[in-house]
């Protein structure tokens, strides 16, 4: 099966170039100028992957990249940039995009990732991707259910996505106990990929919103340059 990459870039040069490169590795490329074109192809056909662009003559890729969360969540985005500040970097992760990667970039490095976060997604859909660890953690009122990828608190469903999850697992594989920011980094996100050192913390970031409570300790501790560990109850 190949896959199908929509390229949502208004720049020609970087679209033709990368949509050549993707179709010789073997993808299907459909190329959009504008985010009207780019919801159009959408609607026509669900992609394996978007690589969307910041900054487009119609409309602002950041918004678009967190609406796709709540309308396509299982579409992996990659998002492209010229700017290089952190703070680009962590508001591209925040509004959903699982990499981030600045102009100008390397051709070679980019097909990787793309390749990697493809892998990952169809990993995490699969009903037999469940980690090979035990099925059930229970840390107080938390379960983290590795055969149905799913967390509850009392119950509830929480809502992760699928790198999320990931993450809290294996935290919870080593309660009580700090696991190394290296060692997320490459149980998590593998060797295969070469995000911001920001993408990590943006995660725990985003678990401690769906798992901390008003008023209550986080169920997240951090031990400052070395790493995270969830904390029993």
């Amino acid at each position: 099966m190949n896959h199908d990459v929509l390229v949502v870039e208004d720049d020609d040069l970087i679209a033709s170039s990368l949509q050549r490169v993707l179709i010789g590795s073997g993808y299907v490329c459909r190329r959009s100028g504008t985010l009207r074109q780019a919801r159009t192809e959408l609607a026509q056909a669900t992609p394996s992957l978007i690589v969307l662009d910041v900054g487009l003559p119609d409309g602002d890729g950041l918004a678009w990249c967190e609406e796709l969360g709540r309308t396509h969540p299982s579409v992996p985005v990659v998002m492209l940039t010229s700017h290089t500040d952190e703070v680009d970097v962590v508001n591209g992760l925040n509004a959903g995009a699982v990499d981030y990667i600045a102009k100008p970039f390397r051709l070679a490095e980019l097909l990787a990732r793309i390749a990697a976060h493809i892998r990952y997604a169809e990993a995490s859909r699969s009903p037999n991707s469940a980690p090979s660890t035990s099925a059930r953690i229970v840390v107080g009122d938390l379960v983290v259910d590795a055969s149905a990828f799913r967390a509850y608190i009392r119950g509830k469903v929480i809502d992760l996505r699928p790198r999320e999850f990931e993450l809290l697992l294996r935290l919870a594989q080593d309660v009580g106990h700090v696991v190394r920011r290296e060692v997320l980094m490459t149980d998590v996100w593998s060797d295969n990929l070469w995000g911001p050192t920001k993408t990590l913390d943006v995660h725990i970031n985003a678990l401690r919103q769906k798992l901390d409570e008003p008023g209550n300790p986080s169920r997240i501790g951090t031990v400052r340059g070395v790493g995270y560990r969830l904390e029993r109850p």
